[in-house]
């Protein structure tokens, strides 16, 4: 629901109505009433987890654990009314553990450590289904990779400025996202003199940048926006933006001229952010099934099959050439002769005189002390 306000001509108001606005990634929630079943619009459940505890608030409780595109949620199935909702945006850090629990053997937990309203808290999330099948199964992989998805997306959600989002004049199309207008000749009443520069309309954001510098520019959600005014200011009737407070609480002015072109891109914004708020594309795009073949994959070629590995017994390199060692051998006498001795010839490898090598034997082959590796 929207509403909208005319008190001139040139004076109108459109505010965003308060379930509009996005807070489920940005709050840490404790037992609101049945809020796994109540997801805003454009949020999904992507994977369920089974079988979990939440150690440190409600040990003994067994409950599941839901990642969703914005947050994670756990409740309770024995009490209701226990549940935790802990958005992305308030983790600071995660991790698996190995815990021992009062009853049965070693078992994986989810550790997050997370942040809000100046306080850190710590939770604990448990396996407890006692499979032991479960053990060596990273149960808790996918929602590693929806955060990790989750934080390379945040230009669907949030206010940014001054962000790598403009090349070369043309703004960076994000997956999904389709261009609905372009509008130049709009001036950035940031500043006393302002800057010229460029809106770009599209079906997520409202993106402007300046003509003479693109790295100065707004990239600003749909559902990050507060409300939306026209009135009057010192440089003549000016669009004025402000962001929720998710957003950080801004007021951008925008002059657009001729006044009707500014009306125009008035309600162009409305009517967007009307249709963008019954079905809003948050940019975590994630797979259970595939994440799960991913998995098998990983598994599978962690295993060690033999029959795939040619052992190669290296001792033969290790040892002093046996070919010397023969010659030397045959050249030793007998106990009670005289060993024959053979007259000296002139070796062009060496560069000097030496006995003559019998026959059966090459100098290369005397020479090494270790035999050669084949292809050396």
């Amino acid at each position: 629901m929207v509403g909208t306000s005319i008190t001139s001509s040139l004076c109108m108001t459109w505010t965003a109505s308060e379930e509009n606005l996005l807070w489920e990634d940005k709050e840490i929630k404790f037992d609101t009433p049945n809020i796994q079943n109540h997801l805003r619009n454009g949020e999904n459940v992507l994977d369920t987890i089974y079988h979990i505890e939440d150690t440190k608030g409600n040990p003994g409780d067994t409950g599941r654990l839901l990642a969703t595109n914005l947050r994670i949620i756990w409740y309770s199935l024995s009490h209701k009314k226990y549940n935790l909702s802990i958005g992305y945006a308030r983790f600071v850090n995660t991790n698996t553990r190995s815990v021992v629990p009062k009853v049965g053997g070693p078992t994986q937990a989810l550790y997050i450590l997370a942040t809000g309203s100046n306080t850190r808290f710590e939770f604990l999330f448990t396996d407890v289904s006692g499979d032991t099948a479960r053990r060596n199964t990273p149960i808790f992989q996918s929602v590693f990779e929806i955060y990790q998805l989750y934080q390379r997306t945040y230009l669907y959600r949030d206010l940014k400025l001054r962000g790598a989002i403009v090349l070369s004049g043309q703004l960076i199309i994000m997956p999904d996202e389709l261009v609905y207008n372009n509008v130049n000749g709009v001036w950035n009443l940031s500043s006393d003199q302002g800057n010229l520069g460029s809106f770009v309309v599209t079906n997520i954001r409202l993106v402007w940048f300046a003509d003479a510098n693109d790295t100065f520019n707004i990239s600003l959600p749909y559902l990050q926006i507060a409300n939306i005014r026209i009135r009057e200011s010192k440089y003549g009737p000016a669009l004025v933006i402000q962001t929720a407070e998710t957003g950080g609480g801004y007021v951008l002015g925008f002059r657009i001229d001729p006044v009707e072109r500014l009306n125009e891109i008035y309600k162009e914004l409305i009517s967007l952010h009307a249709i963008y708020s019954e079905n809003p594309n948050f940019g975590v795009r994630y797979d259970s099934a595939d994440a799960q073949k991913r998995l098998a994959s990983m598994k599978e070629a962690e295993e060690f099959k033999p029959d795939e590995f040619l052992e190669i017994d290296e001792r033969q390199e290790r040892e002093v050439n046996t070919k010397l060692n023969t010659y030397l051998a045959e050249g030793t006498a007998v106990t009670g002769t005289e060993a024959p001795t053979r007259e000296p010839v002139y070796c062009k490898e060496l560069g000097f005189a030496m006995e003559r090598i019998r026959d059966g034997y090459k100098l290369q082959d005397l020479w090494d002390v270790l035999p050669r590796v084949e292809g050396e």
